[in-house]
Protein backbone atom coordinates (compact mmCIF):
# COMPACT_ATOMS: atom_id res chain seq x y z
CA UNK A 1 0.00 0.00 0.00
CA UNK A 2 1.46 3.41 -0.92
CA UNK A 3 1.97 5.99 1.29
CA UNK A 4 -0.60 8.74 0.92
CA UNK A 5 -1.24 12.56 1.79
CA UNK A 6 -4.13 11.67 4.66
CA UNK A 7 -0.94 10.57 7.23
CA UNK A 8 1.88 12.65 5.97
CA UNK A 9 5.56 13.47 8.35
CA UNK A 10 5.15 16.67 9.96
CA UNK A 11 8.41 18.14 11.76
CA UNK A 12 7.72 19.37 15.47
CA UNK A 13 10.25 21.87 16.35
CA UNK A 14 10.51 23.07 19.91
CA UNK A 15 8.98 26.09 21.27
CA UNK A 16 12.47 26.72 23.52
CA UNK A 17 14.17 28.05 20.61
CA UNK A 18 16.63 25.21 20.82
CA UNK A 19 16.32 24.17 17.34
CA UNK A 20 15.49 20.37 18.43
CA UNK A 21 12.77 18.87 16.61
CA UNK A 22 11.03 15.17 16.31
CA UNK A 23 9.88 14.04 13.78
CA UNK A 24 5.67 12.16 13.60
CA UNK A 25 2.88 11.43 11.69
CA UNK A 26 -0.71 12.76 11.85
CA UNK A 27 -3.95 11.78 10.61
CA UNK A 28 -4.94 15.21 8.88
CA UNK A 29 -8.76 14.03 8.90
CA UNK A 30 -8.66 14.17 12.84
CA UNK A 31 -6.23 17.15 13.13
CA UNK A 32 -6.36 19.72 10.18
CA UNK A 33 -5.09 22.51 12.00
CA UNK A 34 -0.94 22.30 13.34
CA UNK A 35 -0.46 20.00 15.92
CA UNK A 36 1.34 20.79 19.17
CA UNK A 37 2.53 18.67 21.45
CA UNK A 38 4.58 18.75 24.91
CA UNK A 39 7.87 16.69 25.38
CA UNK A 40 10.96 16.69 26.38
CA UNK A 41 13.96 18.92 25.05
CA UNK A 42 17.50 17.50 25.83
CA UNK A 43 18.96 20.72 24.78
CA UNK A 44 16.34 22.91 27.58
CA UNK A 45 16.75 19.78 29.60
CA UNK A 46 12.91 20.33 30.46
CA UNK A 47 9.61 19.26 28.52
CA UNK A 48 8.42 22.11 26.02
CA UNK A 49 5.70 22.52 23.58
CA UNK A 50 6.88 21.30 20.79
CA UNK A 51 4.70 23.17 17.26
CA UNK A 52 4.29 21.74 14.34
CA UNK A 53 6.33 23.22 11.32
CA UNK A 54 5.55 23.43 7.87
Amino acid sequence: MARNELRPVVKLRSTAGTGYTYVTRKNRRNDPDRMTLRKYDPRAGRHVDFREER
